[in-house]
This record gives C-alpha cells, structure tokens and sequence, in this order.
C-alpha cells in the first residue's frame, strides 16, 4: 500500500472505530431512510386503493425517488458530519500536523460517506422490497450509474458546505443536515421536470440530481434506457466537483493562513 493510501486508511479506520463500538450512531444511518420508506410505502399503498390503475407505476416512481434521493442525502451528509466530527473532537489541527494532505483528507471523506450511504440505503431497499414488492434491482446495470451520479453530486454538495464551515465556523454547521433538502424541489425526484414553471426548468436541468430522475422515470415507465440524461448527470458532476473541490481547497488555505484549523467550532 503506498504512503498516500496508508494515510486515506487510517482517516477512514478512525471514523470506523467510532460505529464498530457504538451501536446507536449505526441505528441513526439506518434510522432515516428507513423511515422515509416506510412513510412513502404507506402513501403509494394509499394512492394503490385510490386509482388501482396507475398502482405499479407509480408506487416505482415515488419508492425509487426516494432510495435514490436518499443515496445523495446519506452521501452528502456522510461527507459533511465525518467532517464535522474531526471538528467537535478538536481533532482538526492535529491531522493536519500529521503527513496527511488535504486531497487525502477529501478522499478519506468520500469513502465514509460511501460506507455511511451504504449503511442506511440498503435496509431501506430490503424493506421496500419486503413490504411494498418493490425491487430497486429492476432498474438494471443503469441502476449503478444512477447511484454513482448522486453520491458525486453529494460529494460536491458537501464540499461546498464544508468551504463554508472553514469560512463561517459554527455558524455553518446546520447547512450538513440542511442544505440538500433545500434542493429537493428542483431535483425532479417525485415528477418530470416538465411540471416546473419554465423559468424553473434550466435551474432543474442545472442539477444532476434532475438527469438521474428523469432517466429513472424513462426505465420504469418506457423501459429505456436515457442516456442523454447519464450523460448529462456525470458532466455535470464532473464540472460541481471541479468548482467546489477549488473552493474547498481555497477556503481551507484561508483558514491555515488565519490560524482556523486549531480553534473552528469554538
């Protein structure tokens, strides 16, 4: 294993030693998406007995906007709260003393929040099948792609909020729980974009999130694959992830050059 993945390892190791012997923050992963599936299982179960026609459809759209939302949700919040806890530790400083370099610290983040998404994710989809008969698997190998695009877009969200921390300190930290919900009405998850006022719909087609759904809606509806839509979705990652990796390493440089690192969250 090579110096730079030795020290990604041993960020990644120090936040899995923190589950592997507290039990409650495990349950808390698998708290929400379970929840959320639950709730949303009941509702497409009531609009089942209400119009019997459009059932099986729409119970596949509402139940897989809400396991793929919920991978960019637990993805973005995976990333910003493993952040937030080298912070309320105090631990912030002291990594950096070490040899570990900022890009391995981003990479370290990335991985938990893989991991943390994991963790809540795959219940809620053992569930959805279970006790609704919904299996997110039909989706096909597009499914893969689709989970990838809105981890990365998480992965962006959350650097852009982590930027803020450095930048603002305390004052930022509600924006990891926040933040990506405030997004939710223009990602598409639950309709097309087209039911959007026009002058919302190139703030929609902006999100990757949106691209993710839409092409969602075209597999289980007409059971095709958009490619259009992938394509779009991973471009756009690519170009959030540019922009918000330079604004994450430019605020972090502030915060070194003004002494943050050793006293945010104070």
């Amino acid at each position: 294993m090579s110096p730079s993945l030795r020290r990604v390892w041993g960020l990644v190791y120090r936040h899995l030693a923190l589950y592997r012997r507290s039990p409650p923050r495990v349950i808390e992963l698998m708290y929400w998406p379970i929840l959320q599936m639950v709730v949303w299982g009941f509702i497409t179960a009531y609009l089942a007995g209400v119009q019997n026609n459009v059932a099986s459809v729409g119970a596949g759209i509402l139940l897989g906007g809400v396991l793929l939302w919920e991978a960019a949700l637990r993805s973005q919040m995976g990333f910003s709260i493993s952040f937030l806890e080298e912070i309320w530790s105090r631990n912030l400083g002291h990594i950096f003393v070490s040899p570990l370099r900022p890009h391995e610290l981003v990479a370290g983040l990335m991985v938990m929040s893989v991991l943390r998404a994991a963790i809540g994710v795959v219940p809620a989809m053992l569930l959805a099948w279970l006790l609704y008969a919904f299996n997110i698997l039909t989706l096909g190998p597009a499914l893969v792609g689709f989970f990838a695009a809105l981890i990365m877009m998480g992965w962006a969200v959350a650097l852009g909020v982590t930027s803020l921390i450095l930048r603002y300190g305390a004052g930022a930290e509600a924006l990891a729980w926040s933040v990506l919900f405030g997004i939710t009405p223009f990602a598409a998850v639950f309709y097309p974009v087209s039911v959007l006022p026009p002058w919302l719909q190139p703030v929609a087609l902006a999100l990757p999130a949106a691209h993710v759904f839409e092409g969602m809606r075209a597999a289980l509806i007409e059971h095709r694959f958009a490619a259009g839509h992938m394509a779009a979705a991973f471009a756009l990652d690519a170009l959030w992830l540019a922009a918000m990796y330079w604004l994450f390493m430019r605020q972090f440089q502030s915060a070194r050059v003004r002494g943050a690192l050793l006293n945010i969250g104070e």
